[in-house]
């Protein structure tokens, strides 16, 4: 009996995803409460505005949300939308702060990029928002217990 050939998926006449710059939000489920939201975004990558060679870095965002939160799908495909765009470090970061902050008008939101290795040096930018007469809680500081090592 003859062998039968493997069948080869075919790619969507339609790609089910794609990048787009429109941050989607939701509801923000508690919104009596200040808590922290972070989000870690390991492969970012756009291109040198100068030389056109991609770079490429690691994204951390920490935001105490109002009255929004993002829609973490969304977010990835904002993120993937820089893939193809010449930006530099500085800028990119700031511009992802500034669209974060119009989304979700948050309390507070804090961006920081580790970017890659570029003529052997490492680039780290932090970029951070407050809400105006926003104060978060003082931090409590609990005591050791005796588990804890």
């Amino acid at each position: 009996m003859p062998k039968a050939k493997p069948r080869e998926r075919q790619a969507p006449a339609t790609p089910p995803s794609a990048p787009s710059k429109d941050l989607q939000v939701l509801a923000h489920p508690a919104a009596h409460r200040d808590y922290t939201i972070r989000f870690s975004l390991d492969e970012f990558t756009c291109l040198c505005p100068l030389t056109g060679q991609p770079d490429f870095a690691r994204f951390q965002i920490e935001m105490v949300c109002d009255r929004l939160c993002i829609e973490l799908k969304s977010l990835k495909m904002y993120f993937w939308s820089y893939r193809n765009e010449g930006a530099f470090h500085e800028d990119v970061t700031n511009t992802i702060l500034d669209d974060i902050v119009k989304a979700t008008q948050p309390r507070f939101a804090r961006i920081s990029a580790a970017w890659n290795v570029r003529g052997g040096i490492y680039t780290d930018v932090v970029a951070e928002y407050r809400k105006k007469g926003w104060k978060p809680a003082p931090r409590v500081e609990l005591p050791a217990h005796a588990h804890d090592g």
